[in-house]
């Protein structure tokens, strides 16, 4: 079996959260989606849970990070070309994400990112392999 990942984000908004991804292109599996959390669809082996505030604190005894203040992680993912990247970082901020950091462009990886509603960090990659430095 392959492994799969499943992150799991503290969010304010449920509803405005699942408005936000879907506007990415993300879709969600009803089976695991109630008033409390849902699980959104990155592939066939990622998958994030978005899961309110209070429901979040029943799996944790630590509290929940303040996003405005400080970063608990930065979600990288691969896309597929520069172009991919660019247009992913646009969507996010149509959506009303912003763009917190500068393009990064070292010729044979080129990423940017976006902080979304819950200032959530995402940084989308592109790699050229054939490129990369010996």
């Amino acid at each position: 079996m392959t492994t799969q990942i499943f992150v799991n984000l503290p969010v304010k908004n449920l509803n405005k959260s699942i408005e936000f991804f879907t506007k990415l292109g993300y879709t969600f599996n009803l089976q695991f989606t109630d008033e409390n959390a849902t699980c959104m669809i990155i592939s066939d082996t990622i998958f994030v849970m978005l899961v309110t505030e209070p429901f979040f604190l029943n799996f944790t005894k630590k509290e929940i990070c303040d996003t405005s203040k400080y970063t608990e992680s930065i979600i990288c993912l691969s896309a597929e070309s520069r172009e991919a990247v660019d247009d992913m970082v646009k969507k996010a901020i149509a959506a009303g994400g912003s763009a917190p950091n500068d393009k990064q462009d070292h010729g044979w990886m080129y990423g940017h990112g976006f902080q979304d509603l819950d200032g959530h960090l995402w940084e989308i990659a592109y790699m050229d392999e054939s490129a990369m430095p010996q």
